[in-house]
Formats: structure tokens, C-alpha cells, sequence
């Protein structure tokens, strides 16, 4: 399908009142931890939750461990630009929760395209996770494509109480390689914030802010044209000892095995970032599973399950 006709698509599926404006669309998500009513001992995650369109939350799913995995549906197609995005997760105390995408998330060119906005219109994302005490918060979304002339940033804030334990993993390919595309005047950017409250105070985890864009696309100390960017974190719910860290560390870099593309990882004062440049989508999502399941393996957790909505590839990818 062409872009002007996947694009048409997207902006049919607007309300009528609506027209070309941008959409706001919005999620709030509370997770709380329940005992069962067979076992005291056992907890599961239940949720409640309130989106606007486009945003609509799926049927929500139970791992054999209690954990809620929530799939979040963008109902237009794609994002265009001036469309914003605002989802909030709540994740109460000893809760448990995996938000995944439904589908990837492709971003249409807006540079060049009105003569409004003849530069264009960046799409954009607002994330907030709140997570009280022994809350275990996996934000998982598929793939996002940003096509040529697409502008797209996004804003993720992580406020973590003690023994919270936050990861996240997100894929990003730079045009549609596969049609010949480039990004050409388009740009992704992201701010990812962690922080956490301790007994001496509010701490910084983690800041970290980067910017694609097709100068850094094309540059051999930036992507070297390889079009996908993949970025792993997880900020664990106690400090790693040095051993443990050193074990986990050489772990994950053996999990890069029979993987094309370039692949780094290292340890956060409480947890661990892997990143990963190169051709393939699928590399990328199989290293970041393989990790995940590291950091399941290293809290004695359940393996993933992977959720029915990803692609089916290796065991747990998404």
C-alpha cells in the first residue's frame, strides 16, 4: 500500500467531527494487587483503566503468576502530525503489569506536505508510570516506524518507590527500508526519566535523551545506515552486587549469539541498559526478550509469556 493511500486510511478512521485536526488520545491505568480467594498467599493483578480515541485498551490477560498483560490498541492506523498520545500507569503496591502494543506504530511524513506547516508537525507521546512499593512494571510496546518526513518524539517519566521495579524495551526503524524509503527530513526523538524516592531522598536512576535523525542515520559514528535502534532498560527493584552484575552482564553479551547487528550493554547503579543498532527488527526484539528473560530468571519470576498479539518468532519476542 503507498503512503498516501495507508495515510488516507489513517485519517479516515478519525471521527467525522474531527476532520484533519489532530487527535488527543489518552489512557489512564491503575493496577492493584488482589489475594485470591482460593490461596491468601497467592496475588493477582487486576486493573481499571479510562481511554479516549484513539486509544482503547483490549482484553486483559492473566499470567500463571498473576501478572496483568494489558494491550493497548491505537484504533487509527498510524499517527500524523500534531497527534498526541498521553497514556498514565498507577502500579499499586506488590502489583504486577505488562502493557504491550497491539500492532506497530507507524508514523506518516508530514515535512513538505501542507502548506500550513511546511516543515511539518512532530507526532508525540507523553508516558508517566507511577510505581509504589514492590510494583513490577514491563512497558513492552511492538515495533514503531517512522516513515520519510515523519517527525515523532516521545516523553517517558518513571517515579519508583523502593523495591519498584520498572523495564522497558522499544524497537524503532528509521523508513520503510523495505520500500526502498529513507528518513530523509524526519527525526525521532526521546527523553527517558527515572527516578527514584529513597530513605535520603528523590534520586536520579537514570536521564536519558537521544535524537535520530538522518544526519545521524547516515554518519559512521551514528547508525552507519543501519536503520533500526532498539534501547533496553531495567531499573531493578534492589542494588546488584558486583558479582551479580558481572554474571548478568556476561549473560546478556552471550545472548547475542547468532544475532546480526551491533549490540552493548552495561550496568546502572540498580539495573541494567542494552542498546542495539543494526538491519533487523527481529535481532533486536529477540537480544531485548533474551534479556528479559534474564531479569525474570534473576528475581526467581515466571518465564515470559509472550503476549498473543506479538508476531510469532523466537519464544517470548516481541
Amino acid at each position: 500500500m503507498s503512503v498516501a493511500k495507508e495515510l488516507n486510511r489513517a485519517r479516515s478512521q478519525r471521527a467525522p467531527m474531527t476532520g484533519d485536526r489532530p487527535w488527543h488520545g489518552q489512557c489512564s491505568l491503575q493496577l492493584i494487587s488482589k489475594t485470591t480467594a482460593d490461596d491468601l498467599q497467592s496475588r493477582l493483578t487486576v486493573h481499571q483503566s479510562q481511554c479516549t480515541a484513539p486509544l482503547k485498551l483490549q482484553r486483559a490477560k492473566l499470567d500463571d503468576d498473576g501478572r496483568c498483560q494489558l494491550p493497548l490498541l491505537h484504533t487509527a492506523g498510524g499517527l500524523v502530525g500534531g497527534d498526541q498520545l498521553s497514556v498514565k500507569v498507577k502500579a499499586e503496591a506488590d502489583s504486577r503489569g505488562l502493557v504491550t502494543s497491539v500492532a506497530a506504530q507507524k508514523v506518516y511524513g508530514s515535512v513538505g506536505r501542507s502548506k500550513q506547516h511546511p516543515k511539518g508537525r512532530w507526532a508525540s507521546q507523553e508516558c508517566h508510570f507511577e510505581l509504589a512499593t514492590n510494583a513490577d512494571l514491563e512497558w513492552l510496546p511492538q515495533e514503531l516506524v517512522v516513515f520519510q518526513g515523519g517527525l515523532y518524539k516521545q516523553r517517558m517519566q518513571v517515579e519508583l518507590q523502593p523495591k519498584a521495579s520498572f523495564l522497558c524495551a522499544e524497537v524503532v526503524r528509521l523508513g520503510r527500508t523495505a520500500a526502498g524509503e529513507t528518513l530523509s527530513e524526519g527525526a525521532w526523538r526521546s527523553s527517558l526519566e527515572i527516578c527514584r524516592q529513597t530513605p535520603i531522598g528523590r534520586q536520579w536512576e537514570l536521564v536519558d535523551q537521544l535524537e535520530l535523525n538522518s544526519e545521524v542515520l547516515q554518519s559512521l559514528h551514528g547508525m552507519g545506515t543501519k536503520p533500526v535502534f532498539g534501547s533496553f532498560v531495567w531499573a531493578a527493584p534492589d542494588p546488584l552486587t558486583a558479582e551479580v552484575m558481572e554474571t548478568l552482564l556476561k549473560n546478556c553479551r552471550t545472548d547475542r549469539a547468532n544475532l546480526e547487528g551491533s549490540m552493548a550493554c552495561g550496568g546502572l547503579d540498580q539495573g541494567l541498559v542494552a542498546r542495539y543498532i543494526g538491519p533487523s527488527s527481529q535481532a533486536a526484539r529477540q537480544w531485548f526478550s533474551r534479556l528479559w528473560a534474564r531479569t525474570r530468571q534473576l528475581r526467581q519470576l515466571s518465564i515470559p509469556q509472550p503476549p498473543r498479539e506479538w508476531p510469532l518468532q523466537e519464544e517470548g519476542t516481541f
